[in-house]
């Protein structure tokens, strides 16, 4: 926990209800212990969908679909969403889901590792929400530039570690060292990007915002 866990319940207190299939995925994930973004991260995506109206939106992380769900919802209703996923297990339940909540013709999944996949994609984006593995975040980096329309949104989660970023080096376990230092790295770059302007926020577990300005 990054913030104080009673501010943060705070102000978690004044969430609205989400639509009820939301709610019943939100439950299922806490049930079987399938990583979902967190209600502060919720609630900035809710806000940041409403300014900005994405029609063209990627993924890079999909899990069993909840975040894209929530992007489907809060987007433009003839948006439309790109996610990657490589764990073969949750691609068949974000499929499910999709096609359950009636969004399947909306959101497109590809399969495969995001290093490779986004190499191959063309178009851009407006929107682009990294929610996948946290040592790969600066390996995507150059594709997600390329893919980023100018004015568009990049949104990362997950981008502190539990506040551990902020440690030493030799201070974190060192089975965890090299993801420490790529997403150092990662949010180095981000800040020092002459194409992006990018805020840093303890909100959830560490969220970064980064803007692409026109050349």
């Amino acid at each position: 926990m990054i913030t104080d866990e009673r501010m943060t319940t705070f102000i978690n207190s004044f969430d609205t209800k989400l639509p009820e299939y939301l709610s019943e995925l939100q439950k299922y994930s806490i049930k079987t212990n399938v990583p979902i973004i967190r209600p502060q991260m919720l609630s900035l995506m809710k806000v940041l969908l409403t300014i900005k109206k994405p029609m063209h939106i990627l993924e890079v992380g999909t899990a069993i679909g909840f975040s894209a769900l929530v992007m489907a919802e809060y987007a433009p209703k003839d948006c439309r969403i790109t996610t990657i996923e490589k764990y073969e297990k949750r691609i068949p339940i974000a499929k499910e889901n999709f096609n359950k909540y009636g969004r399947d013709e909306q959101i497109t999944l590809i399969e495969g590792d995001a290093t490779e996949v986004l190499k191959n994609l063309e178009g851009e984006y407006d929107f682009i929400f990294m929610d996948a593995a946290k040592g790969q975040y600066i390996n995507f980096l150059p594709d997600i530039l390329r893919l980023l329309k100018e004015d568009g949104i990049l949104l990362s989660d997950n981008v502190l570690q539990d506040g551990n970023v902020i440690e030493s080096r030799f201070a974190v376990p060192r089975r965890d060292r090299t993801i420490h230092s790529r997403m150092r790295e990662y949010l180095y770059e981000l800040k020092n990007t002459p194409s992006l302007v990018t805020d840093i926020l303890p909100v959830g577990d560490g969220v970064t915002i980064s803007v692409k300005v026109k050349k």
